[in-house]
C-alpha cells in the first residue's frame, strides 16, 4: 500500500524549497523502499533548485543518504528488509559495454526506480540523482542500495553517497595517487577536503591544499594536508611548484569546476603528471589551452565521475576504515539539522560556513 511521507520539494527555478506530502508507492520488481535516517545537503541539490541540472520540476531533493531497507519488490536479492544501506546513484546494469569489459565503475546505463513518487495530487516528482532522500522514505532501484556495517553513524555513512566519495575517489581511483607522490588539491570544500583525505590514505608524501578561504585551509590541514596555499594572496602555480622542488605536483585535483582553476591545475602539475577534474562546471564554461602545451607536458587529463567508484566495492571498504578509526567521516559533518532547515543549510553552504549540513530523521 502506498505511503504518504514528508519531503523537501523544489517547485520552480530559484524558489525556496518547501516541505510537502509525497506519495511513495510499494516497491515494484527490482525496487526498494528505504526509510531514510540521514541525508547530507550537497551542492548538487542546490544546482537542481537553481535549474542547473535540468528543468524537470518539481524535484524531490536529497541524494547523499543512508537508511534502512523497509521493503523490496519481486526479484530483489541484493538487499533485504532491515539492511542498513548507503544510497548511491550508480546502480550498475551489468550489460552495457563498460560492464561487459569488466569496468562497471564506468557503467553507461545506470538505472533508477521505474515507478514515480508523486505529490498527493498525482504530480510526478523528479528525484535528485534518481534518489530523492530529503524525505522520510524514498523509492529507489534496489541496485542503488549498498549494504554496509550497521554500526556506522548514518550521518557520516551517508556522505559516501556523493561528495565524500567523489573526493576520495578522485584521488584514489581516478588520480591513482601512489606512495610518495606529491598532490595538490585546488578547492577545499567538502569534495576537495575528501580528496585531501584520499591522498593521505593512498600514501602521498606531500599534500598541498589550495583555496581562497583560510577556514577551509585550516580544515584541510587537520585532515592531512602538509601545506596550504591561499590563492588570494599567493600565485597558486608558483606556490605549488616551489613546494615541489620547482617541478609541480604529480597529481593535481581540481575540485572547483572553473576554467581559471583548471588552467592552474594544468600548469601546476609536473611533466607527465595527472590533472583530475572533479569540480562540476556549468554548461557555458570553456577552456582554451595551447595544444603544444597539452602535447609537450604529457601525462593525463582526467575527469572523475563520482570518484570513479564502484559502490559495492568501495562503500563497505571505506566504512570498515571508518569503523577502524582510519577514515574520519565524522569530521565532514559540520552540523545536523531537521528537514525544515534545508533552505537555511543552502545559505550556509553558499557562504562556505560548513563542509556538510546533514538532515537527521
Amino acid at each position: 500500500m502506498a505511503q504518504q511521507v514528508q519531503g523537501v520539494i523544489a517547485r520552480a527555478k530559484g524558489e525556496p524549497v518547501r516541505i510537502e506530502t509525497i506519495v511513495v508507492p510499494d516497491p515494484g520488481p527490482g525496487e526498494a523502499v528505504v526509510k531514510v535516517q540521514a541525508c547530507g545537503v550537497c551542492h548538487t541539490d542546490l544546482l537542481y533548485r537553481e535549474g542547473g541540472i535540468n528543468d524537470d520540476f518539481p524535484f524531490l531533493l536529497g541524494h547523499e543518504a543512508a537508511g534502512v531497507v523497509e521493503s523490496v519488490g519481486d526479484g530483489v536479492t541484493e538487499v533485504a528488509p532491515g539492511d542498513f544501506v548507503i544510497l548511491n546513484w550508480r546502480a550498475v546494469c551489468g550489460q552495457c559495454r563498460a560492464c561487459l569489459r569488466g569496468r562497471p565503475q564506468y557503467c553507461f546505463d545506470t538505472h533508477n526506480a521505474k515507478q514515480k513518487m508523486t505529490l498527493t495530487d498525482g504530480t510526478e516528482l523528479s528525484p535528485a540523482l534518481g534518489i530523492g532522500a530529503f524525505a522520510e522514505k524514498t523509492l529507489v532501484a534496489a541496485g542503488q542500495c549498498t549494504k554496509v556495517d550497521p554500526a556506522a553513524s548514518p550521518a557520516a555513512a551517508g556522505l559516501l553517497g556523493c561528495g565524500v566519495m567523489a573526493g576520495l575517489g578522485a584521488a584514489i581511483n581516478t588520480g591513482e595517487v601512489g606512495r610518495g607522490d606529491s598532490v595538490a588539491v585546488i578547492g577545499c570544500g567538502g569534495v576537495g577536503n575528501a580528496a585531501v583525505v584520499g591522498a593521505r590514505l593512498a600514501g602521498a608524501a606531500k599534500i598541498i591544499a589550495v583555496d581562497i578561504d583560510d577556514r577551509k585551509l585550516q580544515t584541510a590541514k587537520g585532515l592531512g594536508a602538509t601545506h596550504t596555499v591561499n590563492s588570494r594572496t599567493a600565485a597558486p602555480i608558483e606556490a605549488i611548484r616551489e613546494l615541489t622542488g620547482g617541478n609541480g605536483a604529480d597529481v593535481v585535483i581540481e575540485a572547483v569546476g572553473r576554467p581559471e582553476t583548471y588552467e592552474q591545475a594544468f600548469y601546476a602539475r609536473d611533466l607527465a603528471g595527472t590533472v583530475v577534474l572533479v569540480g562540476v562546471p556549468t554548461p557555458e564554461m570553456r577552456i582554451e589551452l595551447p595544444l603544444l602545451d597539452v602535447f609537450g607536458r604529457g601525462g593525463a587529463l582526467k575527469s572523475s565521475w563520482y570518484g570513479d567508484c564502484l559502490p559495492s566495492r568501495d562503500f563497505p571498504m571505506l566504512i570498515d576504515l571508518y569503523r577502524q578509526g582510519r577514515l574520519d567521516l565524522d569530521a565532514f559533518v559540520s552540523e545536523t539539522i531537521a528537514l525544515e532547515d534545508v533552505e537555511k543549510a543552502f545559505e550556509r553552504m553558499h557562504h562556505g560556513d560548513v563542509l556538510r549540513s546533514v538532515v537527521v530523521f
